[in-house]
C-alpha cells in the first residue's frame, strides 16, 4: 500500500472517536495477533516492560498480570484510549504506570527495558517516521532486549485484499492503518534474531515481528 493517508496531527482525535468501539474491532480482527505477541515476548515476572501505544489496555492488562513483581510502563497518545486503559487496569494488583507519551520521543533513559511491545501503530505512521521511532525503541531497550511489533501487513491471500480496498475508500475506517512490513527497517538498525509470523483473522492481515536489540550500543 501507499504511505499513510492521515495526518499524524489527526491521529489522537481519530482514536479518541474510535475508543468506544475499539475493543469490539480488536476482538474480531486483532486478538489472535495480540495474544501471540505476548507469547513471543515471553515476559518473565520481575522484568522491566514497556508497551508503546497501549490503546485501551487490552495487552497491557495481561502484561501487568504476568509481571506482577516487575516494572510495567505504558504510554498512549490518544487521551480517550488512555482513560479506557486506566479504567481497565484500575483493579490490577501488579506494578504499573500509564501516562501520555509519543513514540517519537520516549521519556525514558537509555537501556531501561528488557522488553518493548508495540501493536498497530507503525502501520498508521508515515514511512519517514519508521526509523526515528525504531531508533527510540532501540535506545530504551537494554542490549539484547526483546522487541515485539504487531501491525497490519500486506495480505498473502486474495481475500486479504478487501482491507486494501477499504483503506483506499476511506483510511479512517481502518483507523489510518495500511499494510506494511517492518523487518527491513529493523535490519537497518542492527536488530538481530528476527522472526516474523503472519496471522489472518476475519481476513484482516497482521504480522508479528520479534527481534533483539543489538548486543552492543555502538
Amino acid at each position: 500500500m501507499s504511505g499513510s493517508q492521515i495526518s499524524q496531527d489527526d491521529i489522537p482525535d481519530l482514536y479518541s472517536r474510535l475508543a468506544p468501539v475499539y475493543d469490539l474491532w480488536a476482538r474480531l480482527t486483532e486478538s489472535h495477533s495480540r495474544d501471540r505477541s505476548l507469547e513471543l515476548a515471553a515476559i518473565q515476572n520481575g522484568e522491566s516492560v514497556l508497551e508503546v501505544a497501549v490503546g485501551t489496555g487490552l495487552a497491557f492488562e495481561k502484561i501487568v498480570s504476568s509481571n506482577r513483581y516487575g516494572r510495567n510502563e505504558g504510554i498512549e497518545l490518544a487521551e480517550s484510549m488512555l482513560r479506557r486503559a486506566e479504567n481497565r487496569l484500575s483493579l490490577s494488583e501488579g506494578n504499573y504506570r500509564l501516562q501520555p507519551g509519543d513514540a517519537r520521543a520516549l521519556d525514558f533513559p537509555d537501556a531501561s527495558f528488557d522488553v518493548l511491545l508495540n501493536s498497530y501503530m507503525l502501520d498508521l505512521m508515515p514511512e519517514e517516521d519508521f526509523i526515528p521511532v525504531l531508533t527510540e525503541f532501540k535506545r530504551v531497550l537494554r542490549p539484547g532486549g526483546r522487541l515485539v511489533i504487531t501491525g497490519m501487513t500486506r495480505g498473502e491471500h486474495w481475500y486479504n485484499g478487501i482491507w486494501e480496498h477499504i483503506y483506499r475508500l476511506n483510511p479512517a475506517w481502518l483507523g489510518g492503518c495500511r499494510g506494511i512490513q517492518v523487518q527491513p527497517y529493523l535490519r537497518q538498525l542492527g536488530f538481530t534474531d528476527m522472526q516474523r509470523e503472519f496471522i489472518s483473522q476475519m481476513s484482516f492481515p497482521s504480522e508479528i515481528v520479534f527481534a533483539r536489540a543489538p548486543a552492543s550500543r555502538n
